[in-house]
């Protein structure tokens, strides 16, 4: 096996053990970047001599017996919303052209300390705004979208360009890309993570969190992620928690609920047949399946983008003034949009919220997790604007991926899309595990007991 082919958890191993060394796995990522990159274009922009130079000084101090931790020497892709000092940051659009951070944001001042190796900044959808990221192709099909907004980071763990990658989710943009593309994204509770350095979308919806191919390797990066920030305000100061899950595949005794409606409703026959065998699995494992209902759910997409569109638009009220024409097209719509909506519509989104976070911790008395379908369908071919379902019902693509995972950023719960099978093209399918706030650990257990009765996971082809 290639070292750009090993997991975030592998390849840790290999180096603590000296039979890998930082800069033979950087140096592997970076030449694996260099055969796919003119296809998949995962990368904003590739920090090649910047790695290696930290790739040798972790290298340098491994051998000197300061090892640092699972993250040392280890290979990643940060979300060009992600501040670096020094690195551009252009949110995907021609408004940041030319933008470098003065300093590092929290995340990857926590990675860098942890010795993790930055590959580059990922490309995203403009200023996360869209859920399709078009500069990017999928890795299992580049003629298909990669799912946004943080497609590059999906991307770049699946085709074996970066080890593990950091993404942000404001209505699914970190798992609609995971399941897109067959790897491990977690959204977070909301707080959990802190956000400063981080360019918004949406402050009382964003998230940040990991993109991997493993649930092990995800609980390996959140463990580095999480913890207080007082410069943003909605980080919460707990106490700190190793959220790598015990190798164990006992789920005996704990409850899964499984969505009587809304979830598997307008869903692809082959994704709900593939995430259906994966809850019989977890009930293989000794888990407990309980029907749930799902509250609220005809208030979801009304409640999203009426918390979503004035947010966005307060933060880009300047620019989209100043410079409307450097936006791309569908975002500036969007932005514009959002200086027409009434303040009373806002105020009755936040209060919609109130009730459905009010009415999720009430369903989550009944399960410890729920099992559900991350997005209906796999990925569509780039530029499809519509998706026609058997009964004859149009829906808007990006309806349709956001529809099924908005409702965790709303609740503001834990999600965790885990990779699940194929359809027939051989596209990647994605089953998410919603659980209650701060029961990451919870579910990390949960995914990773599953993973541990499937095959290794494969890299994508990269075609």
């Amino acid at each position: 096996m290639r070292p750009y082919e090993l997991s975030l958890s592998a390849a840790a191993d290999a180096i603590r053990a000296r039979e890998l060394s930082p800069v033979e796995l950087t140096d592997s990522v970076l030449e694996r970047a260099e055969q796919v990159e003119p296809r998949l274009r995962a990368y904003a922009t590739v920090t090649a001599e910047r790695a290696r130079r930290a790739a040798l000084e972790a290298e340098r101090e491994i051998a000197a017996g300061r090892y640092r931790g699972p993250l040392h020497g280890i290979p990643m892709g940060l979300k060009d919303l992600i501040d670096v000092a020094g690195v551009a940051t252009s949110a995907g659009s021609r408004v940041r052209a030319g933008h470098r951070a003065e300093s590092d944001s929290t995340v990857a001042a926590r990675l860098s300390a942890a010795g993790a190796v930055l590959i580059g900044k990922t490309h995203t959808h403009e200023f996360a705004y869209g859920l399709t990221t078009p500069q990017t192709g999928n890795a299992w099909d580049a003629g298909r979208i990669a799912g946004g907004s943080s497609g590059g980071s999906a991307v770049a763990v699946a085709a074996g360009t970066a080890t593990f990658a950091l993404g942000t989710d404001t209505g699914g943009s970190i798992r609609v890309p995971a399941a897109l593309n067959g790897v491990v994204g977690l959204k977070p509770t909301y707080g959990l993570v802190p956000r400063h350095g981080v360019t918004p979308l949406s402050w009382s919806l964003d998230h940040v969190g990991p993109i991997t191919r493993t649930v092990e390797d995800a609980a390996t990066v959140l463990t580095s992620l999480a913890g207080y920030d007082p410069r943003d305000p909605a980080s919460l100061d707990l106490p700190a928690v190793d959220y790598r899950p015990a190798d164990g595949t006992d789920l005996t005794g704990l409850r899964v609920g499984v969505p009587r409606m809304y979830y598997f409703e307008q869903v692809d026959p082959e994704v709900e047949a593939a995430v259906r065998r994966a809850v019989d699995r977890l009930r293989d494992l000794g888990a407990d399946l309980v029907g749930v209902e799902i509250p609220m759910t005809r208030y979801v997409q009304a409640t999203q983008w009426g918390l979503m569109v004035p947010e966005a638009t307060a933060y880009h009220q300047d620019t989209l003034r100043t410079v409307p024409g450097l936006y791309q097209a569908d975002v500036r719509v969007l932005l514009e949009a959002g200086e027409l909506m009434p303040a009373g519509d806002y105020l009755r989104a936040r209060r919609a919220r109130v009730l459905m976070r009010q009415e999720w911790a009430r369903t989550l008395q009944q399960a410890d997790v729920i099992a559900a379908p991350t997005v209906p369908m796999t990925a569509v071919k780039a530029g499809q604007e519509t998706i026609t379902w058997a009964d004859g019902t149009e829906e808007g693509v990006t309806d349709a991926y956001v529809r099924l995972s908005a409702p965790a950023n709303i609740a503001g719960v834990p999600s965790l899309s885990v990779p699940v099978g194929q359809d027939a093209a051989g596209l990647p399918i994605g089953m998410q595990l919603l659980g209650r706030p701060f029961g990451e650990k919870v579910l990390l257990r949960v995914g990773h007991a599953y993973q541990r009765t499937q095959p290794p996971p494969a890299l994508a082809p990269a075609a």
